[in-house]
């Protein structure tokens, strides 16, 4: 009887298994990662909006409200990375958009490349740099080369760490000539985009785009009390810049959507029963990297330009392809730009960091010490490079000048941590220690890293792009699937993006990235 029981329970069981049907993998992923793209902005500027951008995602897509990352010193590359592969910079190596060549001691893009030529473009790029596989990489593996996998975006390291290292194309605008450019690591330059680039580019047509707000400035809030006065700018007034200004406007997004468009009537992309994936990115945050305070009004109408820009790639989607086809993953890069100190007027404690200082007198230091010599190779985005074969000429002890160059560092004025790669990579276990060592690449980062003081600026003269105001708060961020059957849920939980990759890889029953430890998301039909 037992016996009996047993295999009437096993067939039952395995009848049960084999009633479910898997749901059907989706023809197309789209992943649109959206610049400094704040949860809290999306909440409070939701009366401005129609009803089939944010509110239907909100409505009918699984939303996480407080997406992370899991590594210190976020910006547009290292987010874009770590979301496409599913691990942190320690990993996969783009620890920033720029790091400095500790063979040439010159700062290089995280997709430089001499080995590939440009098309409408002189950069040579690549994601050589890139040291593990990504999301993509893994469909063009799962389907033996046959998934087709592009990517859009205004900028071209977005684009191109998007696209992975298998990827058939990564288009973004060049910002001397406004045409859209790529680069011959991937397949041929194809002849629509040469098309749209010859009879619609953005060099043809900006001379007549001018932004102006999308509602009278009474409809919007959070203004300060001087701002009372419609903006306008027109794009092409400062010719040297205006594909520079272009790229920190709204209408970005709407020129995304547009090679979108093209990209879909011009390829077999969703078209067929073999996966296809296709990354963009759009832009969020404040115009000319402006602060918050200058551009309450613009930024506020960013996210109104924003939320129809979503609506009408959902509408395009849906009739080329269908909804029930098409998954989408909607992220943020998980920063925002820094804003200028508030000059006193609210007397908030801040000061002014210099590196070239700090660097000059930690070497007077050293050389008190060690005798003479130059032991600070270099500096840039607050991080110190130490000269090695100096130091093994010397014969010093690396991780006793390390101690004692960090000692030295928490005397300034304005730091408060400063960390040696010693303390990074052996030191003991402490969480913000974790978010430190995940951002850390030991063949690219600094020797020393200093961690400045909220509300301080920090001010590289060598490097002038690198300044920046401290700003350490919390910046909530959401992540949004949908489509696909997509079960609607709107969860508070907070979840990290190092699962979004293992997530969409259990989704397409494929593997996830070599280097993504992270489990997926619960399933999402």
């Amino acid at each position: 009887m037992k016996g009996i029981l047993t295999s009437i329970f096993t067939v039952l069981t395995i009848g049960g298994l084999h009633a479910q049907p898997q749901p059907e993998s989706p023809k197309l992923v789209i992943t649109l990662t959206i610049d400094q793209l704040r949860t809290d902005y999306l909440e409070n500027f939701s009366p401005l909006y129609g009803d089939k951008g944010f509110k239907r995602l909100w409505r009918d897509g699984r939303v996480y409200q407080n997406a992370t990352f899991s590594f210190d010193n976020v910006d547009r590359s290292s987010a874009i990375a770590s979301i496409y592969t599913g691990t942190t910079p320690s990993q996969h190596g783009i620890i920033a958009n720029r790091w400095m060549d500790q063979t040439t001691l010159r700062p290089i893009s995280c997709v430089d490349d001499p080995g590939y030529l440009g098309n409408y473009t002189e950069d040579s790029s690549s994601p050589a740099m890139m040291l593990t596989s990504s999301i993509t990489d893994e469909l063009k593996i799962a389907t033996r080369n046959k998934g087709l996998i592009y990517s859009i975006a205004p900028f071209r390291d977005a684009a191109i760490l998007s696209a992975g290292h298998s990827a058939d194309g990564a288009y973004w605008i060049n910002t001397t000539n406004g045409k859209w450019c790529g680069t011959t690591y991937y397949s041929d330059f194809p002849w629509w985009l040469n098309r749209v680039n010859e009879r619609e580019g953005l060099d043809v047509r900006i001379s007549g785009m001018i932004w102006t707000p999308s509602y009278s400035p009474d409809k919007y809030h959070y203004l300060p009390e001087w701002r009372d006065i419609p903006f306008r700018y027109k794009l092409d007034d400062d010719r040297n810049n205006r594909f520079r200004r272009f790229l920190t406007t709204p209408f970005i997004n709407d020129e995304v959507n547009h090679l979108t468009g093209q990209l879909l009537e011009n390829t077999n992309l969703g078209k067929d029963n073999i996966t296809d994936f296709l990354a963009l990115t759009y832009y969020a945050g404040n115009y000319m990297n402006k602060s918050t305070q200058e551009c309450a009004m613009e930024l506020q109408d960013v996210y109104v330009r924003l939320d129809k820009a979503i609506a009408e790639l959902i509408e395009m989607i849906d009739k080329s392809i269908g909804l029930h086809h098409v998954l989408f993953c909607i992220t943020s890069t998980g920063y925002v730009d820094s804003d200028a100190t508030d000059l006193g007027i609210y007397r908030i404690p801040d000061g002014t960091f210099h590196l070239n200082r700090c660097a000059g007198l930690l070497n007077m230091y050293l050389m008190a010490v060690y005798g003479e010599g130059k032991y600070i190779e270099a500096h840039y985005n607050q991080q110190l490079y130490l000269n090695h074969k100096l130091i093994e000429q010397k014969e010093i002890d690396p991780k006793e000048i390390q101690e004692k160059a960090t000692s030295f560092l928490m005397q300034f004025s304005g730091v408060n941590e400063a960390y040696s790669e010693q303390q990074i990579l052996l030191g003991s276990w402490s969480p913000n220690m974790e978010l430190i060592r995940n951002g850390f690449h030991r063949k690219r980062s600094g020797d020393l890293l200093i961690q400045c003081q909220a509300g301080w600026k920090v001010v590289d003269d060598s490097h002038p792009l690198q300044n920046k105001t401290v700003r350490d708060g919390y910046i909530p961020m959401p992540l949004i699937f949908f489509g696909n059957h997509v079960e609607a849920e709107v969860i508070e939980t907070p979840i990290t993006v190092d699962h979004i990759a293992p997530t969409l890889a259990r989704t397409l029953r494929i593997r996830a990235p070599n280097a993504a430890k992270a489990m997926p998301i619960n399933k999402l039909h």
